[in-house]
């Protein structure tokens, strides 16, 4: 018995290693997790004055957020509006409510976990409100579905993104174009609802901790503008989220029930929804909320690594159980029962038959899922390297996290100033270099401005484009180059581009690479005594982005569609090479320009690696220099594929088309 049990710990040791490797080891979690913490405190803005935050509370949420990098995760951002402040009676009202609109909670006729908002009654909506409010608020009841609607249309403002880019919106979340990001926005209540009281005194065992508890209902609940379905008043109710709450509480899991919960997730995304029976059925969040109940009825001995795989196996279980009596509990309101009415006899008779036949073959199930198929042959690479995980780790992370809106450099070299920890300040450090890359792109000449101004913004926006070229080895480069393009200066602009283009070597890690080659780890390895933010400059390769037109070159002039979509470096490299050589005029160069243009571009289309509405911009760049060069036939070539793979029209192609005279 002795000699099994430790076999038995032995395999669960080598199971929790192995996915370590593969899910990512607890400071690869750390890096994903501060990365986004840090993501959300750039974006907030704040009032120089009063000191008070301008702008909505940046959340980000899902399994980025929470730390956990898997196939097929989206990027989940939640903001919370602070035109609204919601109390659960008109009693727990503040008296000075003159910057935001007072909301109640009536939960009258709603479901548990839902509520209807009302506005203050003595509130006069129609003083320094704007129409929409009072549209929204008709009948002194707030509308979430009107509020969704509303959303959908102030998106660009919100977020920096043309509301066109929009083709979805499924519950409370907008998605993007690519189904990539979800936006839900929401409101927020600073207090702890009745609803929950419950929750702080039951009885557990040890977890979550009484300071976990006391830090949980500090951050109060959020509602999302989506209510119960198929209730009679479904346009009026709101669901009272708990994300910040589930957002701290995941942070407590030890590694292990963390890999447990994504172990869950894996089993649930790429095995269980295989069959099209049973997609949608299950959601993360069934999951998360599981893995609570898991915790605080659990020993908290028995989460450790080498029992790495019984803990799954309770999990898994667990789970069947939960879908066999079709009961699954709120964690913060168990009065609402998430399983209630979620299945029909037939699908749920099949999902339990494939969850058993996969709890049957225990861990080798995931033979069959794309991230762990390798499970069968599980060993762990002793030569592994850490530091090439880290590196790999925030250059994916920033990636994502660093898009819309830009993020503020003033709050972030505050927080880089006052950061405790390396990790942190590295990563401060890269999401500082990328914030001061945008700064320039924001701030717009005014109107009548004389020289000395305009000389002083030029040497402002030089300066933060310097700083902006440590983000990573080429991009801060090649925006530098395109804003002296822009100011004309093509013979620096050149030697700015050459020095790029040295920097693009096989080494680096571009963006569409999916992790690290043995010659790039073994580079990695040579230097782990750097910091990683130095690592993260010298080897990684990122898109460059133009936010507005104002360092890009004249030539694109980019629709607000195109702006902020990022150009492949190395053509964007030749296509700004190609542009400057023209000015200079080097005649010769400027068609040996053209054809290292054409020729990274035709590598790129045939790599896989690329999406239509990218190739379409990246023909424009194509066209826009046949064009210069008067070779029409070419150009408009070029702009008819692009407009052709364009199919929601957000770029120029069409319009570059219809202006491209061909004889």
């Amino acid at each position: 018995m002795p000699v099994q049990m430790s076999a038995e710990m032995s395999l669960s040791l080598n199971f929790y290693k192995y996915l370590c490797q593969k899910i990512g080891c607890e400071e690869e979690v750390k890096i994903r997790r501060l990365t986004c913490v840090i993501d959300d405190l750039g974006v907030q803005k704040f009032d120089n004055q009063s000191g008070k935050r301008t702008s909505d509370v940046q959340i980000t949420s899902g399994s980025k957020g929470e730390g956990l990098q898997l196939k097929g995760s989206d990027y989940d951002v939640m903001f919370i509006d602070n035109l609204f402040k919601v109390y659960e009676s008109d009693k727990n009202i503040v008296p000075k409510y003159d910057r935001y609109i007072p909301l109640i909670m009536d939960i009258d006729d709603t479901h548990p976990c839902f509520t209807q908002l009302r506005l203050l009654d003595n509130h006069d909506l129609n003083l320094n409100s704007e129409e929409t409010w009072v549209n929204i608020l008709l009948g002194r009841k707030a509308s979430s579905e009107l509020y969704r609607l509303y959303l959908v249309e102030q998106f660009s403002y919100r977020c920096g993104v043309a509301s066109t880019y929009i083709i979805n919106i499924h519950g409370p979340c907008i998605s993007d174009l690519g189904e990539t990001h979800d936006f839900a926005f929401c409101l927020k209540c600073e207090k702890w609802i009745s609803q929950a009281q419950p929750w702080i005194v039951r009885l557990r065992t040890t977890w979550p901790s009484p300071d976990l508890i006391s830090k949980i209902v500090s951050c109060g609940v959020l509602y999302v503008p989506i209510g119960y379905k198929g209730s009679r008043n479904e346009n009026l109710q709101w669901r009272i989220s708990f994300s910040v709450a589930e957002k701290i509480l995941v942070f407590s899991f030890n590694h292990v029930q963390l890999l447990c919960y994504a172990l869950l997730k894996i089993l649930l995304k790429e095995i269980v929804e295989k069959d099209k029976d049973l997609k949608s059925l299950l959601c993360s969040y069934f999951l998360k909320t599981l893995m609570f109940w898991m915790l605080e009825e659990s020993d908290p001995p028995m989460w450790r690594p080498n029992k790495m795989i019984p803990c799954f196996m309770s999990c898994l279980k667990r789970l069947i159980y939960c879908i066999d009596y079709s009961t699954l509990l709120h964690y913060f309101i168990p009065d609402y029962n998430l399983f209630y009415l979620r299945f029909d006899e037939v699908k749920k008779k099949k999902m339990t038959i494939v969850l058993r036949n996969l709890f049957e073959k225990g861990i080798h199930c995931f033979a069959r899922s794309e991230t762990l198929f390798d499970i069968m042959r599980i060993s762990v690479n002793a030569t592994d390297s850490l530091i090439a995980r880290y590196v790999f780790s925030i250059y994916q992370m920033t990636n994502t996290v660093c898009s819309h809106p830009p993020r503020s450099f003033i709050r972030l070299h505050h927080f880089l100033r006052h950061s405790n920890t390396k990790i942190s300040r590295n990563i401060f450090f890269v999401m500082l270099s990328i914030a001061h890359q945008c700064e320039p792109q924001m701030s717009q000449d005014q109107l009548g401005s004389n020289n000395k101004h305009l000389y002083n913004k030029y040497k402002r926006d030089q300066s933060h484009l310097l700083i902006g070229t440590n983000s990573d080895a080429v991009t801060g480069w090649l925006l530098l180059a395109s804003f002296y393009y822009v100011h004309g200066n093509y013979l620096l602009s050149l030697d700015i581009i050459n020095h790029a283009l040295r920097k693009c070597t096989d080494e680096k890690l571009y963006p569409w690479q999916n992790g690290l080659d043995k010659n790039q780890e073994n580079l990695l390895r040579l230097m782990n005594q750097e910091e990683l933010s130095t690592l993260s400059k010298a080897f990684t390769v990122r898109y460059p982005k133009f936010i507005k037109n104002l360092i890009s070159p004249q030539e694109l002039r980019l629709s607000i569609h195109e702006q902020s979509y990022p150009f492949h470096p190395i053509i964007f490299a030749h296509f700004l090479s190609f542009l400057c050589n023209y000015h200079l005029p080097e005649i010769s160069s400027c068609r040996q320009s053209l054809i290292l243009l054409h020729d990274t571009f035709m590598q790129y289309i045939t790599s896989g690696q690329c999406n239509p509405f990218s190739v379409s911009i990246l023909l424009i760049c194509l066209g826009i220099c046949y064009q210069i060069i008067g070779e029409t036939y070419r150009a408009s070539r070029c702009f008819h594929r692009a407009s052709q793979l364009d199919e929601h029209n957000l770029t120029s192609a069409a319009v570059r088309l219809s202006n491209c005279n061909v004889y």
